[in-house]
């Protein structure tokens, strides 16, 4: 054999088996691995690179100008890379060295500010004010009395001070609080009558530093010694008018028993001689059967009457129970008196007013000052006294200006006023209570003089006058 030849076969020969082992580096333990590649290498020096001898596959002329890991593979792995080692999937990962970013932090809650009022039960009209801060931090606050029309504050409990603010024709006592962490802060007023032994509500609320975003609101109604509250609450047109429409069904049952009596005292009587058959006899018929008794019918005179009268009235009930509807049912008209669904009531600010579902209550109405469109907010309570879940909508809540124009609620203004929150997306959950700004825009320079607030489009809703 030619020495080319053999040449040519032993290194083919090592060739196949560099790369047999090195197809086989893969299969080893992979902790070998982690091993070395968390060993930093050691620093290469030129006697070291001297003393270590170079792999078997650089030497020879088929590893010239070639890397030396295509090298090893051979030349029928020429051009594929090398397998790269996988970690088993039952070793647990490493820490990450930065913290993975997680969701946005919940906001801080809402200051627990809460408000009572009480009346005294003196001669004058006076009120005994308790603010409470409940929670872990300070908070700044402005508490607002408001005051009704013609009424001034004769007492004021240190720090508060008498305004009348912008766009308004009342006046109110306003102090500006800073309430320590789980404390109670006590406020007292004492006012003038404006008239003698009449009954005086005076609401307060406490709001946030922007003096905008109320916390809470209470009110309380003061009594003369001896005197009673009066009622507040209002009666819808049905029920006024109902002992009408049951003295006009009394006055149809009588009409109808008296013809009822007259038909049967109108029959003719028939003479005792002829309607026996015994001895006596003054005419005597020939013996005969008797034709069977036919049940005798009232005439056709007093059919007719009768069956008028009841039908013009029940037609005429139904035409009005549908005539009232229809006026309640329509958004566009002025305040109901009635509807299918509770009752309508009017009041005035502080005073708590039930309709169907909602006790609604009237704190504050304040306008911006201006001429051209400008927004008034008023602070609203809202109660749920059902058992179940109640939605309310923004268009059906109303302000009235003095020429009898109407506008709704802003809804984005009032979103704004919520600080971004939307009242109206989700319905109120049974028996909750929240005090929320509702905001209204007007045009002009009226502000409005009532209010209409209802839970539903069915309901009655109420009717507050504000200032």
């Amino acid at each position: 054999m030619p020495a080319s030849t053999r040449h040519h076969r032993a290194l083919a020969a090592i060739v196949h088996c560099v790369g047999f082992l090195t197809a086989a580096l893969p299969v080893l333990p992979t902790a070998a691995t982690g091993e070395a590649t968390k060993r930093p290498p050691p620093a290469a020096s030129t006697g070291d690179a001297a003393a270590r001898p170079l792999p078997a596959a650089s030497n020879g002329p088929a590893a010239a100008g070639r890397p030396v890991a295509a090298a090893a593979n051979g030349p029928a792995a020429v051009g594929r890379p090398l397998p790269a080692a996988t970690p088993e999937p039952t070793m647990p990962s490493a820490p990450p060295a930065v913290p993975t970013p997680t969701r946005l932090a919940s906001p801080a809650p809402a200051p627990k500010v809460s408000v009572a009022v009480a009346a005294a039960g003196g001669a004058e009209p006076g009120y005994r004010i308790e603010v409470r801060n409940a929670g872990s931090a300070a908070v700044d606050t402005t508490v607002r009395q408001e005051l009704p029309q013609g009424v001034s504050a004769t007492a004021i409990s240190d720090g508060g001070r008498e305004v009348r603010p912008g766009g308004s024709s009342a006046t109110e006592v306003t102090w500006r609080l800073k309430l320590p962490p789980g404390s109670t802060t006590t406020l007292d007023t004492t006012l003038t009558s404006a008239v003698a032994r009449q009954p005086v509500t005076a609401p307060a609320c406490a709001f946030a530093s922007d003096g905008r975003q109320p916390y809470d609101c209470a009110s309380a109604t003061w009594t003369a010694p001896g005197a009673t509250a009066a009622e507040p609450q209002g009666t819808s047109g049905w029920r006024r008018q109902a002992p009408a429409l049951l003295a006009g069904a009394v006055a149809l049952l009588v009409l109808g028993g008296v013809a009822f009596v007259t038909w049967r005292r109108s029959r003719r009587p028939v003479a005792a001689a002829l309607a026996s058959d015994g001895p006596g006899t003054v005419y005597p018929r020939p013996a005969a059967p008797r034709p069977p008794n036919r049940r005798r019918t009232p005439p056709i005179w007093l059919i007719v009457p009768v069956a008028a009268t009841v039908l013009a009235g029940t037609l005429g009930a139904a035409a009005w129970t549908a005539t009232r509807q229809v006026t309640a049912i329509d958004t566009d008209s002025q305040p109901t008196n009635g509807a299918w669904k509770g009752t309508g009531v009017s009041g005035g600010l502080g005073v708590p007013l039930r309709e169907d579902a909602f006790e609604f209550t009237v704190f504050r109405m304040i306008c911006d000052p201006g001429q051209g469109a400008r927004q008034c907010q008023a602070t609203v309570g809202v109660r749920n006294l059902t058992p179940e879940h109640q939605s309310w909508h923004g268009k059906l809540q109303r302000a009235y200006l003095a020429d009898g124009n109407w506008v709704t609620t802003d809804e984005q203004a009032t979103r704004r006023a919520n600080q971004g929150r939307d009242v109206f997306a989700e319905p109120m959950a049974a028996g909750s209570r929240m005090v929320l700004p509702l905001v209204f825009t007007v045009n002009g320079r009226e502000a409005p003089q009532r209010l209409e607030l209802r839970s539903g489009v069915f309901s009655a809703g109420v009717r507050v006058d504000v200032p």
